[in-house]
C-alpha cells in the first residue's frame, strides 16, 4: 500500500507511546489519521500536531468504539489502515500465600477479565468493525486494507504473575491468522507485532537503575526498543503487500526469564 494523503488511518492507543511513534509516521507520509484514545489532553494535542482527528474511546464498548469510527470517517473517510495498539496490563499470581498473614488468595477474576476484554476483546472488536467499512472500498492493486495489532513477547515467554496478560496477548497472536484468512478473499491483510521490552510511558515511570539492568538483558542492541522502532516495523507490515498473516517478534533477541 502506497502512503499519501489520498489514504486514512485509524490508530488505538494513539495518543502516547507505541501508537503515537506510528501516528506520527503516518502523518509524515501524509496520511490522513484518526487517533482513538482515552487521553483526551494528550489525543487532542497530538490531533492538532499531526493535522489528524482525535475520537475519546474506550475499546471495550460497542457504542463508543461506532461512534469513533463514524466521526473519523466523517473526517477522513473510510480508512484503508488500521493499527491496534490500545490495551494495559496487570500483574498477580494465579494463586499465593502472603508471607506475613499466612493469608491464601488467587488472581481476582475481575481483573483477569478486564485485561481479556480491552486487550483481546477490543483488539477484534476494532479489527471487526474497521474491516466491515473497508469491504466497500475499491481496492487499490488488489488491496482494501492493512491491518496491524500489537501482542508481546509475554504471548511465548510470560513471566510470573502475567497470566491475564499473556493469555491475552496470546490470543492476539492466535487470531491474526484465522483472521488474515477471514478477510484474504477481499484483499485486507492482517498482522501483529510482539514487541520485547520498550522505552514507553509506562516504562519511563521505573528507576534509571531498573530500566539500565532491563536494557542491558536484552543479547543485541543493549537498550530498550523504542517507540519509533515499532512503528517502524508498523509501516513496512502495512506498505509491504506480501506481508499478511504474520506474528513478529521486535524484541532484541530476548526471551523472557520466569521473573
Amino acid at each position: 500500500m502506497k502512503l499519501d494523503s489520498s489514504i486514512a488511518a485509524v490508530v488505538t492507543g494513539g495518543a502516547s507511546g507505541l501508537g503515537e511513534a506510528t501516528v506520527r509516521q503516518l502523518a509524515a507520509h501524509g496520511v490522513k489519521v484518526a487517533i482513538f484514545d482515552m487521553n483526551e489532553a494528550k489525543g487532542e494535542a497530538v490531533a492538532k500536531e499531526v493535522g489528524g482527528v482525535f475520537c475519546k474511546v474506550n475499546v471495550t464498548s460497542d457504542d463508543e468504539v461506532d461512534a469513533a469510527f463514524a466521526k473519523a470517517r466523517a473526517a477522513h473517510g473510510q480508512e484503508r489502515i488500521l493499527v491496534n495498539c490500545a490495551g494495559t496490563g496487570n500483574a498477580a499470581k494465579t494463586a499465593s500465600r502472603d508471607k506475613t498473614t499466612g493469608e491464601t488468595r488467587h488472581f481476582p477474576l475481575d481483573a483477569f477479565n478486564m485485561i481479556i476484554q480491552i486487550n483481546l476483546v477490543g483488539t477484534f472488536r476494532c479489527i471487526a468493525k474497521s474491516a466491515k467499512g473497508m469491504l466497500d472500498l475499491e481496492p487499490i492493486d488488489g488491496e482494501r486494507g492493512a491491518i496491524v495489532n500489537t501482542a508481546s513477547v509475554a504471548a511465548e515467554d510470560g513471566q510470573m504473575g502475567q497470566a491475564a496478560y499473556s493469555a491475552s496477548k496470546g490470543g492476539v497472536v492466535g487470531m491474526t491468522l484465522p483472521i488474515a484468512r477471514d478477510l484474504a478473499g477481499d484483499g485486507i491483510r492482517v498482522n501483529t507485532i510482539l514487541p520485547g521490552i520498550f522505552n514507553t510511558p509506562l516504562m519511563n515511570a521505573a528507576p534509571p537503575q531498573v530500566k539500565e539492568a532491563l536494557a542491558a538483558s536484552v543479547p543485541f542492541p543493549k537498550r530498550l526498543g523504542n517507540a519509533e522502532d515499532y512503528a517502524s516495523l508498523a509501516l513496512e507490515m502495512i506498505t509491504n503487500g506480501y506481508f499478511n498473516g504474520e506474528d513478529v517478534r521486535l524484541d532484541g533477541a530476548i526471551r523472557m526469564a520466569p521473573r
